[in-house]
Formats: structure tokens, sequence, C-alpha cells
């Protein structure tokens, strides 16, 4: 189970986050013309599948459920877990972590993309692309070494790792090839360009990590720290 970080609500107040599925990139135009790039996400419908409190939990947070499925393709627990609030099979579950303090939610509760006004700053969190096994120019922007000068094989290679006879391993942490991308990934501080409540549709402006079709989540952008 995922979890996000705390968020600042008074008591009464909706808790602001959701899940969607990235649709992909445009553009549009303001009022002056100007091109804005903008991302469209599928936000919701979620359902407050669960409400944890720190008497029975240990800390305070709210479970959404996303995308509706066949029920097959859930186990019995999870089915259960949902018929509790006669809820659909929903196949993406996700904790949004807040402070102590009433909440105006209850389980079974529609979210949906209103919750968002346009204009609103939010973080999205996504799963970057994979790019599988990359070598250090792609994966870290390494510089080739020359073509010339009698190399044949080794314009792409990193160079020398090695060590003298102190301390004689490869430091950890060291760039190197291995494993790019599909790691968890935060953009912050976006603007929210569209809100279409019809479509559950929600535009931001720029982009947002992972492919077309992935899972997302939404939140309030955090407050920021400002230099002297």
């Amino acid at each position: 189970m995922h979890w996000l970080p705390v968020q600042h609500l008074s008591g009464g107040e909706i808790m602001k986050g959701i899940i969607g599925k990235k649709v992909g990139m445009t553009q549009i135009f303001d009022s002056n013309g100007n091109v804005i790039p903008v991302t469209v996400i599928q936000a919701g419908p979620c359902y407050v599948t669960q409400v944890r409190t720190a008497e029975r939990d240990g800390y305070v947070a709210v479970q959404l459920g996303f995308g509706e499925t066949k029920p097959q393709r859930l186990t019995k627990g999870q089915l259960g877990h949902l018929h509790r609030n006669n809820l659909p099979a929903l196949r993406y579950l996700r904790e949004f972590r807040v402070r102590d303090g009433e909440l105006d939610v209850a389980e079974g509760q529609e979210i949906k993309v209103d919750v968002f006004a346009t204009g609103e700053r939010v973080d999205v969190i996504g799963t970057s692309k994979g790019r599988g096994f990359a070598g250090t120019i792609k994966r870290h922007g390494f510089n080739r070494q020359p073509k010339t000068h009698g190399q044949s094989d080794r314009e792409r290679a990193p160079g020398s790792v090695g060590q003298n006879s102190f301390p004689g391993r490869t430091l950890k942490g060291l760039r190197m090839s291995g494993h790019m991308g599909s790691d968890r990934v935060t953009t912050e501080n976006l603007e929210v360009v569209v809100i279409d409540a019809e479509r559950d549709l929600l535009a931001v402006r720029g982009s947002i990590p992972g492919a077309n079709g992935g899972i997302v989540l939404i939140k309030p952008a955090r407050p920021r720290r400002r230099g002297k």
C-alpha cells in the first residue's frame, strides 16, 4: 500500500487528493493567444474505501479507490474490503495521510475532480518510464571518449572505475551503467489550468512523470520554502 505525505487539513475540511490516469499532452490557448502546454489527466471518480484513525491504526489517513474493474480480477479479501461499504470492484487503492483532526469524509463517499479549482497548485506523483539497462552516457550524461588515436571500441565506455591499493574497491554510489527509470517521481508546484467535472478531466500546466495510461496521484502542493 502506497501512502502520501502529510497534508494540513483543518476540522471539517474536505480532503483534497485524487487518483488519476495520465491521458497525454496537448496545448491550449489563453485569452491573450499564448500557447500553454498541458497534460490531461483522467482524475477520478474515486471512492473513500477506508478512513484510518490514530486510535485504531496509529495514524490518520484516507484510503481512496480508483478504476472499476471486473470482480474476478480481485482477490476475495480485496472484494470483501470493498463490499463493506457497497463499493464496486476497484483496481487501485492508495492512502493519503493527513494530520489529526476531524475530516469531512466518510467511507463510501465519492471524490471527484471538482475538489480542485482552476489556478490551484498541485503536486503530481507517478512512475517514470522504464528505460531498461542504460549506459553512463544516457543514464548520467557522461561525455564520450575520443574516436581517434587508435581506439576502436571504447568511445562510449565510462573509463576507469578502480582504485589504488587503498581502498582497493569501487566506492558505493559511483555513477555507472545500470537500470534506468521506473522510479517514483514527484513533479511539484504545477498549475491547474482546466477542470472538466462532467468528463472527470483535469489539465495541469507542463509535463508529469510516466507514460500515457499510467496511474498518478494528485495532491495540493506543499508550502514552498522562501529564501532570505
